[in-house]
């Protein structure tokens, strides 16, 4: 089944983005967004988690889904080590003696084994984000909402962490809707992905990458459609 935004209106005074706007997610898979500063990525994000309402539409397919978030900013509890801030996400989730365990294993899969006591203070930003990202899939969410996860790192540690990123999800398919202004991001993260409009958003394009697609071909339409 797909997750199914459909009919929403949405603005913000005489701003308007989205108007009658629909689009459907693939379950399991990485969607993608791409578009210009301002066109409502961030808050389709928030209607999907439902920190902010559209005026109107349907958004009925989230109403039950379990969500986790991966920020920019981290946001994680400074005065919690990586393994607390980890496992504060998941008390009340799992069964007695579990939480630590879960903690544990994510902390290991990010490589993050010899920090698990540090506070964040003592962290650098890509530890943060990993630490973020462990978090995100530590929690048992139906979907993972990302929104720019990796726009404050330099090339070589955005490098390191899509890595580890898409070696945590192969192990564990959520359905990923992942927001960026970054085309090669989105080529190499993404399964679908949609090129959207200034606001009032449309769905310029969408995309479907497979293993024989051409992304030289892909990023050369994708630039045009963004430039234009």
């Amino acid at each position: 089944m797909k997750y199914r935004l459909e009919h929403l209106y949405k603005s913000y005074g005489n701003l308007i983005l989205f108007d009658d706007f629909t689009i459907h997610f693939e379950p399991g898979e990485i969607n993608c967004i791409l578009g210009p500063s301002g066109c409502g990525k961030t808050s389709l994000l928030n209607i999907i988690g439902g920190t902010i309402k559209p005026e109107s539409g349907d958004t009925s397919d989230f109403h039950n889904a379990v969500i986790s978030y991966v920020f920019q900013d981290p946001r994680l509890l400074p005065w919690k080590t990586v393994k607390e801030n980890i496992s504060f996400v998941l008390k009340d989730k799992l069964p007695s003696g579990e939480t630590e365990k879960q903690a544990r294993e994510y902390i290991h899969l990010m490589k993050l084994d010899n920090f698990a006591d540090y506070y964040p203070s003592r962290l650098s930003g890509g530890m943060k984000q990993r630490v973020s990202l462990a978090r995100a899939f530590s929690y048992r969410s139906d979907i993972i909402l990302m929104d720019e996860p990796f726009k404050a790192l330099d090339i070589k540690l955005k490098d390191n962490l899509m890595s580890l990123f898409t070696e945590l999800w192969a192990r564990d398919r959520r359905t990923v809707i992942y927001v960026t202004h970054e085309i090669e991001e989105a080529l190499r993260m993404g399964h679908k992905l949609f090129i959207f409009s200034n606001a009032p958003v449309n769905i310029e394009r969408e995309f479907y990458i497979s293993k024989n697609s051409s992304k030289d071909k892909l990023r050369e339409e994708i630039k045009s459609l963004m430039s234009s």
